[in-house]
């Protein structure tokens, strides 16, 4: 997997929010099926208040993957979440574009 400019970018701004003393969440796009608007190895991160920079989808998914991250603050515990078009969640967050993706949620630190 190559690493893009644009996930340095958004690597670095969680480097960054760490070393400031922000508690930060990473999402990592960890596997795609069909269409998806980004590709595996594409980040989103997070920090305690909600503020966030990158991608992992787009629209309502980003959200919904910013609420997830919220919640693994909180309790430290990773997670796996899917959004796919067979999945009542998906439809409601808006990716209802055929596709499938799964995304890991971790703290950093």
């Amino acid at each position: 997997m190559t690493i893009s400019a644009e996930n340095l970018d958004t690597l670095m701004i969680a480097e960054d929010w760490r070393s400031n003393g922000r508690d930060v969440a990473i999402a990592t796009v960890i596997e795609t099926w069909g269409s998806a608007p980004r590709p595996v190895g594409s980040h989103l991160v997070i920090d305690g208040d909600g503020n966030f920079h990158g991608s992992v989808s787009g629209g309502c998914v980003e959200g919904a993957v910013i609420t997830e991250a919220l919640d693994v603050l909180a309790s430290g515990e990773p997670k796996i979440i899917e959004f796919g078009v067979a999945d009542e969640t998906a439809w409601r967050v808006g990716l209802s574009c055929g596709g499938r993706i799964r995304v890991y949620v971790e703290r950093l630190g």
